[in-house]
Protein backbone atom coordinates (compact mmCIF):
# COMPACT_ATOMS: atom_id res chain seq x y z
CA UNK A 1 0.00 0.00 0.00
CA UNK A 2 2.87 2.33 0.83
CA UNK A 3 4.37 1.70 -2.59
CA UNK A 4 1.04 2.39 -4.21
CA UNK A 5 0.68 5.69 -2.36
CA UNK A 6 4.22 6.78 -3.20
CA UNK A 7 3.64 7.62 -6.87
CA UNK A 8 0.65 9.91 -6.33
CA UNK A 9 2.68 11.84 -3.77
CA UNK A 10 5.57 12.21 -6.16
CA UNK A 11 3.22 13.33 -8.92
CA UNK A 12 1.75 15.95 -6.62
CA UNK A 13 5.18 17.24 -5.68
CA UNK A 14 6.19 17.41 -9.34
CA UNK A 15 3.01 19.28 -10.15
CA UNK A 16 3.64 21.80 -7.39
CA UNK A 17 7.24 22.22 -8.55
CA UNK A 18 6.15 22.69 -12.16
CA UNK A 19 3.54 25.20 -11.05
CA UNK A 20 6.19 27.18 -9.18
CA UNK A 21 8.41 27.07 -12.27
CA UNK A 22 5.61 28.22 -14.54
CA UNK A 23 4.75 31.00 -12.15
CA UNK A 24 8.37 32.11 -12.07
CA UNK A 25 8.54 32.14 -15.89
CA UNK A 26 5.33 34.11 -16.11
CA UNK A 27 6.66 36.67 -13.63
CA UNK A 28 9.90 37.01 -15.57
CA UNK A 29 7.92 37.40 -18.81
CA UNK A 30 5.76 40.11 -17.24
CA UNK A 31 8.89 41.89 -16.02
CA UNK A 32 10.34 41.81 -19.52
CA UNK A 33 7.11 43.19 -20.91
CA UNK A 34 7.13 46.04 -18.40
CA UNK A 35 10.76 46.81 -19.17
CA UNK A 36 10.15 46.85 -22.92
CA UNK A 37 6.92 48.84 -22.87
CA UNK A 38 6.91 51.83 -25.14
CA UNK A 39 4.26 53.85 -23.36
CA UNK A 40 2.03 53.65 -26.44
CA UNK A 41 -0.43 51.50 -24.49
CA UNK A 42 -1.14 54.43 -22.17
CA UNK A 43 -1.93 56.93 -24.92
CA UNK A 44 -5.55 57.94 -25.61
CA UNK A 45 -7.24 55.84 -28.27
CA UNK A 46 -7.67 58.70 -30.75
CA UNK A 47 -3.92 59.45 -30.65
CA UNK A 48 -3.07 55.77 -31.21
CA UNK A 49 -5.44 55.66 -34.18
CA UNK A 50 -3.90 58.84 -35.62
CA UNK A 51 -0.40 57.32 -35.31
CA UNK A 52 -1.37 53.98 -36.82
CA UNK A 53 -3.33 55.59 -39.65
CA UNK A 54 -0.06 57.08 -40.92
CA UNK A 55 1.51 53.64 -41.32
CA UNK A 56 1.21 51.50 -44.46
CA UNK A 57 -0.56 48.19 -44.08
CA UNK A 58 2.76 46.32 -44.33
CA UNK A 59 3.91 48.06 -41.14
CA UNK A 60 0.58 47.45 -39.43
CA UNK A 61 0.92 43.73 -40.07
CA UNK A 62 4.27 43.76 -38.25
CA UNK A 63 2.91 46.05 -35.52
CA UNK A 64 1.12 43.31 -33.59
CA UNK A 65 4.27 41.17 -33.38
CA UNK A 66 6.28 43.75 -31.40
CA UNK A 67 5.01 42.78 -27.94
CA UNK A 68 1.92 41.55 -26.11
CA UNK A 69 0.71 45.07 -25.45
CA UNK A 70 0.82 46.05 -29.11
CA UNK A 71 -0.76 42.75 -30.12
CA UNK A 72 -3.65 43.50 -27.74
CA UNK A 73 -4.00 46.94 -29.35
CA UNK A 74 -4.15 45.40 -32.82
CA UNK A 75 -6.97 43.10 -31.68
CA UNK A 76 -9.04 45.76 -29.94
CA UNK A 77 -12.41 45.81 -31.80
CA UNK A 78 -12.92 49.57 -31.50
CA UNK A 79 -9.39 50.30 -32.63
CA UNK A 80 -9.71 47.88 -35.55
CA UNK A 81 -12.93 49.60 -36.64
CA UNK A 82 -11.31 53.04 -36.49
CA UNK A 83 -8.27 51.82 -38.38
CA UNK A 84 -10.51 50.46 -41.13
CA UNK A 85 -12.12 53.88 -41.53
CA UNK A 86 -8.78 55.65 -41.81
CA UNK A 87 -7.52 53.24 -44.46
CA UNK A 88 -10.52 53.39 -46.80
CA UNK A 89 -9.65 56.62 -48.63
CA UNK A 90 -6.74 54.88 -50.35
CA UNK A 91 -7.50 51.21 -49.72
CA UNK A 92 -5.10 48.49 -50.64
CA UNK A 93 -5.86 46.49 -53.74
CA UNK A 94 -5.88 42.72 -53.92
CA UNK A 95 -5.00 41.27 -57.30
CA UNK A 96 -6.41 37.83 -58.07
CA UNK A 97 -4.33 36.12 -60.74
CA UNK A 98 -5.19 32.77 -62.29
CA UNK A 99 -2.49 32.89 -64.95
CA UNK A 100 -0.86 30.71 -66.08
CA UNK A 101 -2.27 27.84 -63.98
CA UNK A 102 -2.31 28.07 -60.20
CA UNK A 103 -4.26 30.91 -58.60
CA UNK A 104 -2.46 33.54 -56.53
CA UNK A 105 -3.38 36.62 -54.51
CA UNK A 106 -1.26 39.78 -54.41
CA UNK A 107 -1.81 43.09 -52.68
CA UNK A 108 -0.87 46.63 -53.64
CA UNK A 109 -0.69 49.40 -51.03
CA UNK A 110 -1.71 52.72 -52.61
CA UNK A 111 -1.26 54.69 -49.40
CA UNK A 112 0.92 57.79 -49.88
CA UNK A 113 2.64 56.85 -46.61
CA UNK A 114 3.98 53.65 -48.15
CA UNK A 115 7.65 54.11 -49.05
CA UNK A 116 8.12 50.51 -50.16
CA UNK A 117 9.33 50.41 -53.76
CA UNK A 118 8.15 46.81 -54.10
CA UNK A 119 4.47 47.69 -53.76
CA UNK A 120 3.17 44.35 -55.05
CA UNK A 121 3.46 41.53 -52.54
CA UNK A 122 2.18 38.00 -52.81
CA UNK A 123 -0.26 36.82 -50.16
CA UNK A 124 -0.19 33.38 -48.61
CA UNK A 125 -3.40 31.34 -48.97
CA UNK A 126 -3.24 28.61 -46.28
CA UNK A 127 -5.95 26.42 -47.81
CA UNK A 128 -4.70 26.59 -51.39
CA UNK A 129 -3.65 22.94 -51.49
CA UNK A 130 -7.28 21.87 -51.01
CA UNK A 131 -8.64 24.59 -53.36
CA UNK A 132 -5.96 25.49 -55.95
CA UNK A 133 -8.45 27.16 -58.33
CA UNK A 134 -10.76 29.76 -56.82
CA UNK A 135 -12.83 32.87 -57.49
CA UNK A 136 -13.03 35.91 -55.24
CA UNK A 137 -16.72 36.31 -54.41
CA UNK A 138 -16.33 39.60 -52.56
CA UNK A 139 -14.50 41.72 -49.99
CA UNK A 140 -16.10 43.21 -46.88
CA UNK A 141 -14.54 44.80 -43.76
CA UNK A 142 -11.18 43.19 -44.40
CA UNK A 143 -12.59 39.70 -45.07
CA UNK A 144 -12.55 37.89 -48.40
CA UNK A 145 -14.99 35.25 -49.56
CA UNK A 146 -13.42 32.69 -51.92
CA UNK A 147 -15.26 30.00 -53.87
CA UNK A 148 -14.04 26.89 -55.62
CA UNK A 149 -13.96 27.73 -59.33
CA UNK A 150 -13.74 24.10 -60.43
CA UNK A 151 -16.67 22.49 -58.65
CA UNK A 152 -18.55 25.39 -56.98
CA UNK A 153 -18.59 23.45 -53.72
CA UNK A 154 -16.01 24.79 -51.24
CA UNK A 155 -16.39 28.29 -49.77
CA UNK A 156 -13.93 30.04 -47.46
CA UNK A 157 -14.01 33.26 -45.45
CA UNK A 158 -10.45 34.51 -45.18
CA UNK A 159 -8.53 37.44 -43.73
CA UNK A 160 -5.40 37.71 -45.92
CA UNK A 161 -3.46 39.75 -43.35
CA UNK A 162 -4.10 37.63 -40.25
CA UNK A 163 -4.24 34.43 -42.38
CA UNK A 164 -7.28 33.49 -40.35
CA UNK A 165 -9.96 31.52 -42.20
CA UNK A 166 -12.96 29.22 -41.91
CA UNK A 167 -14.56 26.81 -44.38
CA UNK A 168 -18.32 27.08 -44.72
CA UNK A 169 -20.50 23.96 -44.61
CA UNK A 170 -21.65 22.40 -47.87
CA UNK A 171 -24.78 23.72 -49.52
CA UNK A 172 -27.23 22.01 -51.84
CA UNK A 173 -25.78 21.15 -55.24
CA UNK A 174 -27.45 20.42 -58.57
CA UNK A 175 -26.07 18.24 -61.39
CA UNK A 176 -26.29 21.01 -64.00
CA UNK A 177 -26.07 24.49 -62.52
CA UNK A 178 -24.75 28.04 -62.84
CA UNK A 179 -24.01 29.95 -59.64
CA UNK A 180 -24.02 33.67 -58.82
CA UNK A 181 -22.43 34.56 -55.46
CA UNK A 182 -22.52 37.54 -53.12
CA UNK A 183 -20.88 38.37 -49.77
CA UNK A 184 -21.57 41.27 -47.42
CA UNK A 185 -22.29 42.73 -44.01
CA UNK A 186 -25.45 44.42 -42.74
CA UNK A 187 -24.74 47.43 -40.46
CA UNK A 188 -27.92 47.02 -38.36
CA UNK A 189 -28.02 43.28 -37.83
CA UNK A 190 -24.20 43.14 -37.57
CA UNK A 191 -24.25 39.91 -39.55
CA UNK A 192 -22.05 38.65 -42.36
CA UNK A 193 -23.88 36.65 -45.01
CA UNK A 194 -22.98 34.69 -48.12
CA UNK A 195 -25.63 34.59 -50.86
CA UNK A 196 -25.64 31.76 -53.39
CA UNK A 197 -28.08 32.06 -56.31
CA UNK A 198 -28.20 28.75 -58.15
CA UNK A 199 -29.66 28.50 -61.66
CA UNK A 200 -30.22 24.91 -62.70
CA UNK A 201 -32.20 22.61 -64.95
CA UNK A 202 -33.81 19.30 -64.22
CA UNK A 203 -31.65 16.72 -65.99
CA UNK A 204 -34.58 14.33 -66.22
CA UNK A 205 -36.38 16.68 -68.62
CA UNK A 206 -35.51 18.94 -71.53
CA UNK A 207 -37.05 22.04 -69.98
CA UNK A 208 -34.01 24.24 -70.57
CA UNK A 209 -34.14 26.81 -73.32
CA UNK A 210 -31.48 28.32 -75.58
CA UNK A 211 -31.07 32.04 -76.20
CA UNK A 212 -30.75 31.83 -79.98
CA UNK A 213 -28.60 34.92 -80.53
CA UNK A 214 -25.78 33.92 -78.17
CA UNK A 215 -26.43 30.17 -78.05
CA UNK A 216 -26.17 30.40 -74.26
CA UNK A 217 -28.05 27.89 -72.14
CA UNK A 218 -30.69 29.53 -69.97
CA UNK A 219 -31.47 27.59 -66.81
CA UNK A 220 -35.22 27.68 -66.08
CA UNK A 221 -35.05 26.93 -62.34
CA UNK A 222 -33.45 28.89 -59.49
CA UNK A 223 -32.72 28.48 -55.80
CA UNK A 224 -31.55 31.32 -53.52
CA UNK A 225 -29.44 30.04 -50.61
CA UNK A 226 -28.14 32.13 -47.71
CA UNK A 227 -25.57 31.36 -45.05
CA UNK A 228 -25.14 33.59 -41.99
CA UNK A 229 -21.72 33.46 -40.33
CA UNK A 230 -22.34 32.09 -36.86
CA UNK A 231 -24.99 29.61 -37.99
CA UNK A 232 -24.50 25.95 -38.82
CA UNK A 233 -26.39 25.47 -42.10
CA UNK A 234 -27.57 27.14 -45.30
CA UNK A 235 -31.16 28.31 -45.70
CA UNK A 236 -33.18 28.26 -48.94
CA UNK A 237 -35.28 31.34 -49.75
CA UNK A 238 -36.90 29.90 -52.85
CA UNK A 239 -36.86 31.15 -56.43
CA UNK A 240 -35.88 34.41 -58.07
CA UNK A 241 -37.63 35.65 -61.26
CA UNK A 242 -34.49 37.32 -62.66
CA UNK A 243 -31.43 35.99 -64.43
CA UNK A 244 -28.48 37.84 -62.88
CA UNK A 245 -25.16 38.33 -64.62
CA UNK A 246 -22.55 36.01 -63.22
CA UNK A 247 -19.94 38.54 -62.22
CA UNK A 248 -18.11 38.60 -58.87
CA UNK A 249 -17.49 41.62 -56.67
CA UNK A 250 -20.76 43.41 -57.20
CA UNK A 251 -21.59 46.55 -55.25
CA UNK A 252 -22.41 46.48 -51.52
CA UNK A 253 -24.23 49.66 -50.45
CA UNK A 254 -26.29 50.22 -47.28
CA UNK A 255 -26.29 46.53 -46.41
CA UNK A 256 -27.55 45.58 -49.90
CA UNK A 257 -25.81 43.58 -52.61
CA UNK A 258 -26.40 44.65 -56.21
CA UNK A 259 -26.30 42.82 -59.54
CA UNK A 260 -27.23 43.62 -63.12
CA UNK A 261 -29.90 41.39 -64.66
CA UNK A 262 -29.33 39.60 -67.93
CA UNK A 263 -31.59 40.45 -70.88
CA UNK A 264 -33.95 37.63 -71.80
CA UNK A 265 -36.01 36.84 -74.87
CA UNK A 266 -39.32 38.13 -73.50
CA UNK A 267 -37.76 40.53 -70.96
CA UNK A 268 -35.02 42.44 -72.84
CA UNK A 269 -34.76 45.30 -70.35
CA UNK A 270 -31.73 45.27 -68.07
CA UNK A 271 -32.32 45.96 -64.39
CA UNK A 272 -30.30 46.68 -61.27
CA UNK A 273 -31.38 44.20 -58.61
CA UNK A 274 -30.58 44.50 -54.90
CA UNK A 275 -30.67 41.95 -52.10
CA UNK A 276 -31.16 43.34 -48.59
CA UNK A 277 -28.95 41.34 -46.23
CA UNK A 278 -31.22 42.36 -43.33
CA UNK A 279 -34.69 41.53 -44.69
CA UNK A 280 -33.34 38.98 -47.21
CA UNK A 281 -35.57 40.35 -49.96
CA UNK A 282 -34.85 41.25 -53.58
CA UNK A 283 -35.85 44.65 -54.92
CA UNK A 284 -35.47 46.46 -58.22
CA UNK A 285 -33.39 49.65 -57.96
CA UNK A 286 -34.37 52.63 -60.17
CA UNK A 287 -32.18 53.00 -63.24
CA UNK A 288 -30.54 56.28 -64.31
CA UNK A 289 -32.18 58.14 -67.19
CA UNK A 290 -29.17 57.90 -69.44
CA UNK A 291 -30.85 56.09 -72.33
CA UNK A 292 -29.87 53.04 -74.31
CA UNK A 293 -28.99 50.81 -71.34
CA UNK A 294 -30.69 47.83 -72.94
CA UNK A 295 -28.38 48.09 -75.93
CA UNK A 296 -25.08 48.78 -74.17
CA UNK A 297 -23.04 47.20 -71.41
CA UNK A 298 -22.79 48.61 -67.92
CA UNK A 299 -21.74 47.47 -64.49
CA UNK A 300 -22.35 48.72 -60.95
CA UNK A 301 -19.74 49.72 -58.39
CA UNK A 302 -19.32 51.85 -55.25
CA UNK A 303 -17.91 55.39 -55.35
CA UNK A 304 -17.59 57.35 -52.09
CA UNK A 305 -20.10 55.02 -50.47
CA UNK A 306 -22.75 55.55 -53.16
CA UNK A 307 -24.10 53.19 -55.78
CA UNK A 308 -22.59 53.95 -59.18
CA UNK A 309 -23.19 52.71 -62.72
CA UNK A 310 -20.46 52.67 -65.36
CA UNK A 311 -22.10 52.86 -68.80
CA UNK A 312 -20.15 52.00 -71.97
CA UNK A 313 -20.91 54.13 -75.00
CA UNK A 314 -19.77 54.00 -78.60
CA UNK A 315 -16.13 54.46 -79.55
CA UNK A 316 -14.83 53.39 -76.14
CA UNK A 317 -16.40 56.24 -74.17
CA UNK A 318 -17.43 55.69 -70.57
CA UNK A 319 -20.04 57.51 -68.44
CA UNK A 320 -20.13 57.27 -64.66
CA UNK A 321 -23.50 57.84 -62.98
CA UNK A 322 -23.82 58.09 -59.18
CA UNK A 323 -26.98 57.68 -57.07
CA UNK A 324 -26.52 60.38 -54.40
CA UNK A 325 -29.54 59.29 -52.31
CA UNK A 326 -29.97 55.55 -52.26
CA UNK A 327 -33.05 54.18 -54.04
CA UNK A 328 -34.13 57.68 -55.19
CA UNK A 329 -34.31 57.73 -58.98
CA UNK A 330 -34.06 61.52 -59.22
CA UNK A 331 -30.73 61.46 -57.38
CA UNK A 332 -28.90 59.76 -60.25
CA UNK A 333 -26.28 62.21 -61.52
CA UNK A 334 -23.80 61.89 -64.36
CA UNK A 335 -20.53 62.69 -62.63
CA UNK A 336 -18.03 61.95 -65.38
CA UNK A 337 -17.73 61.29 -69.07
CA UNK A 338 -14.39 59.65 -69.87
CA UNK A 339 -13.01 59.39 -73.38
CA UNK A 340 -11.49 56.31 -74.97
CA UNK A 341 -8.01 55.35 -73.78
CA UNK A 342 -5.59 52.55 -74.62
CA UNK A 343 -2.88 51.83 -71.99
CA UNK A 344 0.63 51.60 -73.38
CA UNK A 345 1.21 47.92 -72.67
CA UNK A 346 -2.07 46.94 -74.33
CA UNK A 347 -1.24 49.08 -77.36
CA UNK A 348 2.19 47.45 -77.61
CA UNK A 349 0.61 44.00 -77.59
CA UNK A 350 -1.89 45.05 -80.25
CA UNK A 351 0.85 46.51 -82.43
CA UNK A 352 3.00 43.43 -82.00
CA UNK A 353 0.27 40.90 -82.70
CA UNK A 354 -1.54 43.08 -85.27
CA UNK A 355 -4.90 42.15 -83.81
CA UNK A 356 -8.00 44.39 -83.66
CA UNK A 357 -9.29 45.94 -80.45
CA UNK A 358 -12.21 43.52 -80.21
CA UNK A 359 -9.81 40.67 -79.45
CA UNK A 360 -9.23 42.27 -76.04
CA UNK A 361 -12.89 42.49 -75.12
CA UNK A 362 -14.06 39.98 -72.57
CA UNK A 363 -17.33 38.06 -72.58
CA UNK A 364 -19.41 41.05 -71.44
CA UNK A 365 -17.89 43.34 -74.08
CA UNK A 366 -16.30 45.89 -71.77
CA UNK A 367 -12.70 47.00 -71.75
CA UNK A 368 -12.52 49.04 -68.55
CA UNK A 369 -13.86 48.55 -65.02
CA UNK A 370 -14.39 51.40 -62.52
CA UNK A 371 -12.83 50.52 -59.15
CA UNK A 372 -12.86 53.47 -56.73
CA UNK A 373 -12.06 57.12 -56.09
CA UNK A 374 -8.61 57.80 -54.69
CA UNK A 375 -7.84 60.31 -51.94
CA UNK A 376 -6.60 62.85 -54.49
CA UNK A 377 -9.91 62.68 -56.38
CA UNK A 378 -8.64 60.58 -59.27
CA UNK A 379 -10.67 57.62 -60.55
CA UNK A 380 -9.02 54.20 -60.37
CA UNK A 381 -9.70 52.04 -63.44
CA UNK A 382 -8.78 48.53 -64.54
CA UNK A 383 -8.22 47.88 -68.24
CA UNK A 384 -8.66 44.38 -69.64
CA UNK A 385 -7.54 42.64 -66.43
CA UNK A 386 -3.99 43.73 -67.23
CA UNK A 387 -3.42 47.39 -66.34
CA UNK A 388 -4.36 49.75 -63.52
CA UNK A 389 -4.95 53.33 -64.63
CA UNK A 390 -5.75 56.50 -62.68
CA UNK A 391 -7.80 59.22 -64.36
CA UNK A 392 -7.62 62.85 -63.27
CA UNK A 393 -11.08 64.39 -64.01
CA UNK A 394 -9.78 67.95 -63.62
CA UNK A 395 -6.98 67.60 -66.16
CA UNK A 396 -8.53 64.83 -68.24
CA UNK A 397 -5.24 62.94 -67.89
CA UNK A 398 -4.67 59.17 -67.77
CA UNK A 399 -1.74 57.64 -65.87
CA UNK A 400 -0.74 53.99 -66.16
CA UNK A 401 0.09 52.53 -62.74
CA UNK A 402 2.92 50.08 -63.28
CA UNK A 403 4.38 48.33 -60.24
CA UNK A 404 7.26 45.92 -59.94
CA UNK A 405 5.99 42.38 -59.46
CA UNK A 406 2.61 43.03 -61.06
CA UNK A 407 1.04 39.81 -62.44
CA UNK A 408 0.36 39.72 -66.18
CA UNK A 409 -3.36 38.98 -65.81
CA UNK A 410 -5.45 39.83 -62.77
CA UNK A 411 -8.78 40.88 -61.39
CA UNK A 412 -8.69 43.79 -58.94
CA UNK A 413 -10.50 43.69 -55.60
CA UNK A 414 -10.82 46.95 -53.65
CA UNK A 415 -10.02 45.83 -50.11
CA UNK A 416 -10.14 47.62 -46.75
CA UNK A 417 -7.41 45.81 -44.85
CA UNK A 418 -8.09 45.05 -41.19
CA UNK A 419 -7.18 42.64 -38.42
CA UNK A 420 -10.71 41.36 -37.91
CA UNK A 421 -10.68 37.87 -36.45
CA UNK A 422 -13.14 35.47 -38.02
CA UNK A 423 -13.65 33.32 -34.88
CA UNK A 424 -15.20 36.33 -33.15
CA UNK A 425 -17.95 36.15 -35.76
CA UNK A 426 -18.86 32.60 -34.89
CA UNK A 427 -21.24 31.61 -32.06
Amino acid sequence: MCALNLFPAMDLDDARLAKRRRTKLEVEDDDRQRRTTTGMETLPGEIVVDILSRLPITSLVQFKFVCKGWRALAQDPLLVADMCKTHTTNPCLILHSDFPIRNHLYFVDLSPNSQDKDKVKRLYVPFQTSMPEFDVVGSCNGLLCLSDSLYNEALYIYNPFTMDYIELPESRQYPDQEVVFGFGFHPKSKEYKVVKIVYYRNTSSSSSSIYSRTRRVVYPHSDVQVFTLGSSAWRSLGKIPYQLVRRPLEALVSGRLHWVSRPRRYHPARRIMSFDLGTEEFEEVPMPDCGGLNRCNFHVSVLRGCLAAAVYRNYGKLEIWVMKDYNVKESWTKELSIGAYMPKCLKQNLDRDNRPLKIWKNASGKVVRVLSVLENGEILLEYKNRVLVSYDPKKGKFTDLVFQGNPHWFQTIVHAASFSWIPSLMV
